[in-house]
């Protein structure tokens, strides 16, 4: 009778302990706290604490119910210390209220309708030679391009962002970690 129980157990067990597994391999840690894939981008950037800056723009903006949408979006979202890296002054400039308009610009440059992880910007840039271009909702283009394992971003300006944590999964989206501000 035992062994007849113990197998459905056992079975029952393994097939939990792939479900965790699974949901595991797609829970990332980002500045310290897990995203989680059944959350909406909003709700798992506001845990982050290396997105401060990038949340409390997006509030000041007006974005935040935009990013909780149904989406899907691909979001390339610049760490506090990328923020830190523009000209003294262009953070606190960017979030007055009379600048919403050019802040909510730079956001949106930074966000490409669809979800796409890694895998498929790969397949875009080997397709494109090379290279391939993405339209923001910004409305300009940003490029994706390989530099040796890394996937990279290049801004209007010549400025490249490297892809410092990619595949975030959100229930909205995808997010990919960068480590330099986009300008439109």
């Amino acid at each position: 009778m035992k062994r007849i129980f113990l197998i459905p157990v056992m079975t029952l067990a393994l097939a939990a302990g792939a479900n965790i597994h699974t949901y595991a391999q797609n829970t990332v840690m980002v500045g310290g706290a897990a995203m989680y894939p059944t959350k909406n981008i909003v709700e798992n950037a506001v845990n982050s604490k290396d997105h401060t800056t990038l949340v409390a723009a997006v509030k000041a903006a007006g974005l935040v119910e935009t990013l909780q949408g149904a989406g899907p979006f691909t979001v390339f979202a610049p760490t506090n210390a990328a923020f830190g890296k523009l000209p003294a002054g262009t953070v606190d400039n960017l979030l007055k209220p009379e600048n919403k308009g050019k802040l909510t610009a730079v956001l949106t440059y930074h966000v490409v309708a669809g979800a796409m992880d890694a895998k498929a910007l790969m397949g875009k840039v080997k397709m494109g030679k090379g290279s391939t271009m993405l339209k923001t909702v910004q409305g300009e283009e940003l490029t994706i391009m390989q530099k040796g394992k890394n996937l990279m971003v290049k801004d209007h300006g010549g400025h490249t962002a490297m892809i410092t944590i990619k595949d975030v999964y959100q229930k909205n989206g995808v997010i990919h970690v960068i480590d330099q501000v986009l300008l439109p």
